[in-house]
């Protein structure tokens, strides 16, 4: 890759700044990142920006930001400052609001990380530059760029469905498509070069968006990975069923506090009765 743009120079410095203070302070990064609650019911918008500055960890940080680097350079230098730019900042934004779209009725979630556009910066360069070989995980095994994508969208559309994991991947999978699809309009002979991998990565991704979107209700439906419903009851019925319990949980919490006080709650029940009060 050529070497990092002054835009990616800039970003990964916002980055370091926001993460160093988000890891000192809790009550700024509470304030700055991504909490559903925050921005659908109290309109605070700019956490869909600010989030994505924001790291849980060094670790975390390090993974984003080397990545940014390997990417940035070729992009910045074939496209320009502007278009790089609304690449990044626009995958951040695209990821976060399917992410927001998704996790909608979860008003405790909350995330962080540049992930989002750090995957539109990475899945531009590959419909970009065909021939493009990358490793999976630091390891020097090269793959062609369009395998790993197909690869990486198949993953990440997995980890939406399944949840069996605590990464954001709605924020990585809208990143992507926003990606690639802001390169295709800044250089949209890449249809005609680089069609097949566009198509194997843009079909698959799109058209699962497109799923959740018309059918949300669908995440809701017992998969592959988590069937611990009733399969003959609906959607709706699990639904109900689900808040009926949350609020006999509350309740029962509730009468055990006018009884005995707040002392005679498991550690258990405390930790119950903190979830439902964030909801």
């Amino acid at each position: 890759m050529n070497e990092t743009g002054i835009i990616a120079v800039i970003l990964i410095l916002i980055n370091l700044i926001f993460t160093y203070q988000g890891l000192r302070s809790q009550v700024f990064f509470d304030r700055y990142k991504f909490d559903v609650d925050q921005i659908l019911v109290h309109k605070d918008y700019k956490r869909i920006i600010t989030s994505g500055f924001l790291h849980i960890g060094w670790f975390h940080f390090i993974f984003n930001m080397y990545t940014l680097y390997a990417f940035s350079g070729s992009i910045e230098t074939y496209l320009g400052i502007i278009p790089f730019t609304i690449i990044y900042f626009a995958s951040l934004i695209g990821g976060d609001l399917f992410s927001l779209f998704v996790h909608r009725n979860h008003g405790d979630y909350t995330a962080v990380g540049a992930s989002g556009a750090v995957s539109g910066v990475v899945f531009a360069s590959i419909v970009l530059f065909p021939g493009m070989e990358l490793s999976l995980l630091f390891m020097p095994i090269y793959i062609p760029a369009w395998l790993f994508g197909l690869i990486y969208v198949l993953y990440t559309i997995y980890g939406v469905r399944s949840k069996r994991d605590n990464i954001g991947h709605e924020a990585h999978l809208g990143g992507l498509v926003i990606g690639v699809l802001i390169a295709l309009i800044t250089k949209p002979e890449v249809l005609r070069y680089n069609t097949f991998t566009v198509l194997i990565i843009l079909i698959p991704a799109i058209a699962f968006i497109l799923f959740v979107l018309l059918k949300p209700q669908a995440l809701l439906i017992d998969n592959l990975f988590f069937k611990n419903h009733d399969e003959h009851l609906s959607i709706d019925h699990r639904y109900n069923l689900e808040k009926t319990k949350q609020q006999k949980e509350i309740d029962a919490i509730l009468d055990k506090i006018s009884a005995r006080g707040m002392n005679s709650l498991s550690t258990t029940e405390k930790k119950k009765l903190e979830e439902y009060s964030k909801k």
